[in-house]
């Protein structure tokens, strides 16, 4: 079996076990390998920030996460079990779970289209701390409000407990597949998150930048700059993120260890 470690190199820790692992591949039937293409399994370093960056570049590998973070929703692995998650891995005794993804675009005001990159967690649009957004969400074509905030969410259902969680969102089990509209401190009556299917196309429209109002789309973390007049285009990613679960713990077990 050949894994990928994917680390993050601003963490002591998560560079001790790196070099760890490296060492107790070499007493088991694993390889550590420099080529993500030629790998079977990704292991994450590190906190759920390395972990989104995994999910990026996975190429729909299975991952799983060593926890060197905080919270660690997405990273189950705790340092002091690294060698047994090895042993279980070579041993097959994980499953893995099938976790959905957005994909979209920026439509700019002159048509050209600008990629937004895959996310696992949410795809947002923010400002600076200057002013607020004003901006149309439409679904499927049909209009569902007009905002005046600091931003919106759209989160898939692993998403819900990161940034979601913290503007008033649902918290929804990873492993269904339905999307989330959470707006970010809005200056509306209607400030509640929406729940819509996972077929449906949610389009931005931003209608207007107050003054020295800068505003972003954020990809799991990563920005682009969005402009008045540009169009923000989300929807379900036909890619996944597989994640490997070696221990028989539910998303309710999940949620009253790590929130309680």
């Amino acid at each position: 079996m050949n894994i990928f470690v994917n680390c993050d190199k601003n963490n002591e820790l998560s560079l001790e076990i790196q070099d760890r692992i490296i060492q107790i591949s070499e007493s088991l039937d694993l390889e550590v390998v420099d080529d993500i293409n030629t790998s079977d399994i990704i292991i994450s370093i590190g906190g759920d920030g390395t972990f989104l960056k995994t999910s990026r570049k996975s190429g729909e590998k299975p991952i799983i996460g060593i926890n060197t973070g905080t919270l660690g929703y997405l990273t189950e692995i705790n340092p002091e079990n690294i060698e047994q998650a090895l042993k279980n891995l070579i041993d097959g005794k994980y499953h893995i779970e099938n976790r959905m993804m957005l994909e979209g675009e920026i439509v700019r005001a002159n048509g050209e289209s600008v990629k937004i990159p895959q996310a696992l967690n949410e795809i947002g649009i923010s400002k600076n701390i200057i002013g607020v957004v004003r901006f149309d969400v439409l679904v499927n074509g049909k209009l569902i409000n007009s905002y005046t905030a600091d931003g919106i969410l759209v989160c898939t259902p692993t998403g819900s407990t990161a940034y979601n969680l913290s503007c008033g969102g649902p918290i929804v089990d990873p492993t269904a597949e339905i999307i989330t509209l959470t707006p970010i401190a809005p200056h509306t009556i209607i400030n509640r998150s929406i729940v819509l299917a996972d077929d449906s196309t949610v389009d931005i429209k931003i209608t207007e930048l107050r003054e020295n109002t800068s505003s972003y789309v954020l990809s799991d973390g990563k920005p682009i700059e969005v402009f008045s007049a540009d169009t923000v285009r989300i929807k379900k990613s036909d890619k996944v993120t597989k994640i490997i679960k070696l221990e028989d713990r539910s998303f309710i077990d999940t949620i009253r260890e790590t929130i309680n």
